[in-house]
Order: structure tokens, then sequence, then C-alpha cells
């Protein structure tokens, strides 16, 4: 193993949200971890660099203002000229198809992929009162809530997750979303009234995960970052990744999906829904996986998503 003394630094980037800068520093600490670097020479060798995003700037809906790209532009920036050399992503932000110069080095294993119910006087969905106010920037939750729950009233409530909770706090809304995984990451955890399951709520795919992106020609890197990758995870991703991108999926549309593996087993689960929940279309199917887990994964989310693209027609014409 390669010694400290002999590393030359990784300029890592990411976005400065609290929930961010602590996926950024599990980053390091792997890394630091992986190479056998002492604490207190992380921060010299493996320096975190804070990137505000146009996604950041934004206050009125991401469907509006271009999507989740929105939330990784700055960093591909910094990464295409080099001033940093790798940025640490939620991967449900980041975009379907990556410029060529990129790749995805690792994806660590995956957190919890429900969406949690935050309320200060309801402890689920069902308990809420008649016409109650639900707070949400997601398009998908929004869509699965009133599917649930048609006469709740929705409001825009963005922002980071203690920008959101404080917002609740104040009364702005009865209720919101958050994703169990971020509020897991920063030990609050008490703010949860109930979890959703997921046969009730899927998540967005991606959900959960963070990944870690390099320039492609990046060798040293690639190799550095290689055991940090959780196959399974990954596995998983690709098939949810490979469905939204069948169905040209972005922040302006409301799309569900997720992937689990039992033994050698994939069981992928899809949904695409109008923006308020009229109609919802859905797979569920199940494949053993062989000898090429990644492509067999990524081929079953893409034809699940062009069969619902094929059945939905013009209802899914989010734009129109």
């Amino acid at each position: 193993m390669q010694q400290f003394d002999d590393f030359a630094p990784v300029n890592i980037g990411s976005r400065g949200s609290p929930l961010a800068m602590v996926q950024a520093r599990l980053v390091q600490r792997l890394l630091g971890e992986r190479w056998d670097i002492p604490a207190a020479a992380r921060e010299p060798l493996l320096p975190i660099h804070i990137f505000t995003t146009t996604g950041d700037k934004v206050t009125g809906p991401l469907s509006e203002s271009g999507g989740k790209g929105l939330f990784v532009k700055e960093l591909d920036e910094a990464l295409a000229d080099g001033r940093i050399d790798l940025a640490v992503h939620s991967m449900k932000d980041v975009p379907t198809t990556l410029e060529s110069c990129f790749e995805i080095a690792a994806i660590l294993e995956r957190e919890d992929v429900r969406d949690a119910f935050i309320s200060k006087r309801h402890k689920s969905l069902a308990e809420l009162p008649l016409g109650a106010c639900l707070g949400t920037a997601s398009l998908r939750r929004q869509a699965q809530a009133l599917r649930l729950r048609p006469d709740l009233t929705v409001k825009l409530l963005r922002g980071n997750v203690g920008t959101r909770l404080t917002r609740l706090s104040e009364g702005f809304c009865d209720a919101t979303f958050l994703a169990a995984a971020g509020l897991n990451r920063l030990g609050q955890e008490e703010h949860i009234a109930s979890h959703i399951d997921v046969d009730m709520m899927l998540p967005a795919p991606a959900q959960g995960a963070v990944g870690v992106q390099i320039r492609r020609d990046d060798a040293r890197l690639s190799a550095l970052l290689s055991p940090l990758n959780h196959s399974e995870t990954q596995i998983r991703i690709s098939a949810e990744r490979a469905f939204l991108k069948a169905l040209d999926g972005s922040c302006r549309t409301p799309i569900a999906g997720l992937a689990q593996i039992k033994g050698d087993n994939l069981r992928f689960r899809g949904q695409a829904l109008t923006p308020f929940g009229m109609n919802s279309f859905e797979r569920d199917e199940s494949i053993a996986l062989g000898a090429n887990p990644i492509i067999e994964a990524q081929n079953l989310g893409a034809e699940l998503g062009a069969q619902i693209k094929a059945e939905a027609g013009p209802a899914l014409n989010w734009n129109s």
C-alpha cells in the first residue's frame, strides 16, 4: 500500500450544504483510511473545495430552471479545468448522460432508500386532516402524495434540510417529505415522524446513493477509488438510471424507480406519473443476473422505461 508521505494531493469538490459536506467528508475519510493518511494530514492532502451551484441559487421550481443538472454544473466545470480532481455527488442529482470526459469512478454503499414523513403534529400521510398543506419541491413526491390524498394542498418548499425543517416549524405547511438517507447521514433521525414504505411510495431513482465523479483519463484516481465502489449498489443504480434515461427523466418529471437484489435476482419497480397523480404507469419485473450484471441491470431498466413511454404516449408529455 502506498505510504501517505508519497501521496500526491487530491482536491475534492462539493456543494456547501451540510448534507453535501457530510458526504464529501465521508469520501475524504474513506480515501484517508485506504491510504493510511493520518487524520491530521487529511485536510492538506485531501482538501475539500466548496462550490455554490446554480441549483443552490434557484428559488423557484427546478423544473422551470433546467432540472437536476443545475446541482452539478459548477462542479463539472471545476473538474474539467483541473481545479478539483473529483466531485462528490448525491447520485439522484447527476444527469443520466455524463459528458464524455467524465466517469463515475465509485458509488458508495447505499443508505436507506425510503422517503421520511416529517410533521410536528401528525404521524403519517394518512393522519393529515382533510385539505392539509404538504410542502415539497419534488414533482415525484407531489404526484405520489396527491395520488394517495387528492384533497391535499401542495406548496413549494425548497432549500437544504435545515431550511425545510425550519419552514415546517414556522407553520409554512403541515408536513413535508425528506430522504431518510440524508437525515440519517446528518444525525437528525429524530425529525422523522414515520418512514414511507417503498410499497406505498417508490423513491427517486438513485435516492440514498453517493457517487464520486472524476475525469475519464485520470487512471491514478480511477485505481484509487475502485476499492470504494460498492458493487451491489452500482448494479442497482445502473438499472434505476437507465430507467430514468429511457423516460427522458429530470426534475421536470415525476418518476420513481427502485432496484433490489436478493441472491442472484434483480427486481426492478418503476413508476411514471402525471404531475398531480391522476395517472400512474408502472412496471415490476425480476431477472436472474448473469455474467454481466451491470449491463443486464441497465438493459432491464431501459426496457421497462421504454415500455412505459410507449404505453403512456401523450399522457407523459409533461412539458405541454
